[in-house]
């Protein structure tokens, strides 16, 4: 566990090093200390008012990025409003009880302060309204036409990468604070998400985003955990680093979210078998570190992302997508106690379901032969495909899939189509 390898690395580098390590670790195992709500389980979803069939598999949240209704496509020319995609959309989450987290930017050409320049997506969409009240009326606009409808809103995605926005942090700040006085004086009950950097290098940007008090505008920090092509443990650091500037700039009793994280790289991955095991071990792991949501992306996505959860078809589940249904049913309704390392590279995550206590165990890098607890009281060891062992002996091998031990069989009902 993480005690043992700050004790080892006392023994091999010497005080100061143990204490920057230990430090490094001690925040690892933060979950809230209620059971998993059903919430956690968010998704992106591209095209379901056209060819997406609704997905089968639990999840309570809809963020609705590259979904074609961020304001270039509700407003593409000054007063000229196309609603009917969103109001597709809010009419499929009504019917079933999803709830939609809408981000507001990017800025159409036409409002653009620098309409030709590139971006991701067409020209002047990263830079900032030239026109301060272009994004005022757009907000107004789009809250009062969802009001008690659309519950979220995220003022930005990803504006610590050029491709999404090349205005500079105090005027993100400025948007951030007029959308979200406009949000609230409109509906006092919306929930208003951060602007959310991503990867390693949007630390920076949202530690000044917050040191110039970004933060007091916003109910929610957003943050994206991509770590890609690494492992799901190199998230572990990651929320840390956010949480501590979270804490060093007094916004720490906020939700933590990741409104978006999957696979790109490697291309190709390397197999099914080891992207269903990073999709439970994702869920496992921002849980513990103490973020509360989390959108995977993406369920129709078949060109960009190398971890699908649905096959071309866009119904039909992959191994992934099956692995993210059953660390639904292994989460959801369970507290989760605490998530530990040993020196061996073995993940013990220890749940409580009304009162029983079960174990996640996973290895990162080989199969060892594992030496079941007695006091854990273990009789079946389930696999992330919802298959039940009796165990018949003290040990057992693991992988980097990981196994449920539990004292009863747990009920895991899997669905691949509707």
């Amino acid at each position: 566990m993480i005690r043992h390898l700050c004790t080892i690395s006392l023994l091999v580098l010497g005080m100061w090093t143990v204490l920057a390590v230990c430090a490094e670790h001690a925040p690892a195992s933060m979950p809230p200390s209620q059971p998993v709500p059903a919430t956690l389980f968010a998704l992106h979803i591209h095209h379901a008012a056209t060819t997406t069939p609704w997905p089968e598999v639990p999840f309570a949240e809809w963020r609705l990025w590259d979904a074609y209704v961020a304001w270039p496509n509700l407003e593409p020319h000054r007063g000229q409003w196309h609603f009917e995609m969103l109001d597709r959309y809010v009419n499929l989450a009504e019917q079933d009880r999803v709830t939609i987290l809408l981000p507001l930017g990017l800025s159409p050409t036409w409002a653009s302060a620098r309409p030709g320049e590139k971006s991701t997506y067409q020209p002047g969409n990263a830079a900032q309204p030239q026109d301060i009240e272009d994004w005022r009326n757009y907000v107004r606009t789009v809250a009062n036409r969802y009001k008690g409808r659309i519950h979220e809103y995220e003022i930005w995605n990803e504006p610590n990468q050029k491709g999404f926005w090349t205005g500079n942090i105090t005027e993100m700040v400025k948007l951030t604070r007029e959308a979200a006085g406009i949000i609230r004086e409109i509906d006092p009950h919306a929930t208003v998400v951060s602007p959310s950097a991503t990867t390693e290098n949007g630390v920076g940007w949202l530690s000044e985003f917050l040191r110039q008090g970004g933060g007091q505008w916003v109910d929610v920090i957003g943050y994206h955990f991509y770590v890609m092509p690494q492992s799901p443990e190199a998230v572990v650091p990651l929320i840390q680093k956010v949480r501590r500037i979270m804490e060093d700039n007094a916004v720490d009793h906020k939700p933590l979210w990741n409104t978006e994280i999957g696979w790109a790289f490697p291309k190709p991955f390397p197999s099914q078998d080891l992207a269903a095991a990073y999709v439970v071990r994702t869920y496992v792991l921002n849980w513990a570190g103490g973020v509360q949501r989390l959108y995977w992306y993406a369920w129709d996505n078949h060109n960009w992302v190398t971890i699908q959860l649905t096959e071309a078809s866009s119904k039909t589940l992959t191994p992934a997508g099956r692995a993210y249904q059953t660390a639904e049913e292994w989460l959801v309704g369970a507290t989760l106690k605490q998530c530990d390392e040993d020196q061996s590279h073995t993940w013990i995550c220890e749940l409580d379901r009304e009162g029983a206590p079960e174990r996640l165990v996973w290895n990162t890098d080989h199969t060892p032969e594992f030496a079941v607890p007695a006091d854990w009281h273990a009789r079946y060891a389930t696999s992330i495909e919802g298959e039940s062992q009796a165990l018949s002996k003290s040990s057992f091998m693991l992988g980097q899939a990981p196994v449920l031990f539990s004292p009863t069989e747990p009920k895991i009902a899997l669905k691949t189509s509707r």
